[in-house]
């Protein structure tokens, strides 16, 4: 049975809050790009940063063993740059396999927190 999932993923809305309240890191605010490869063989991925006003950054390697999943804060992505706070972006994510792609953010900007769940749009 082929592995589930796609090739290339789009996240269109990405903002990860400059503040956060409460006991880190489990209550840091973030955004986080969960990863399935469901396949047989590792999944070699490139996450690239879009911005409104400058060009993009990365891209960021990551590597999805077989039959497993990965959890990416964008948060910790850091080479070839940091992906800034406070600052509107979006992200394309591209796998040599097919993988399944969901995007989360964690705003913990105040007491009362925000768990948005998107799913990144499959583009291929």
């Amino acid at each position: 049975m082929p592995a589930p999932g796609r090739t290339v993923w789009l996240i269109a809305d990405g903002f990860i809050p400059d503040r956060s309240t409460g006991p880190e890191p489990e209550m840091l605010s973030h955004e986080t790009a969960s990863i399935l490869n469901a396949g047989e063989t590792d999944a070699h991925v490139e996450m690239t940063v879009f911005f409104s006003d400058r060009e993009p950054a990365g891209p960021y390697p990551v590597t999805v063993a077989a039959r497993r999943t990965q959890h990416v804060r964008f948060n910790d992505l850091s080479d070839p740059e940091p992906v800034p706070l406070g600052t509107d972006y979006a992200a394309m994510v591209v796998s040599d396999v097919p993988v399944v792609v969901w995007h989360t953010r964690l705003d913990t900007r105040q007491e009362a927190n925000a768990l948005a769940l998107t799913a990144a749009w499959p583009a291929d």
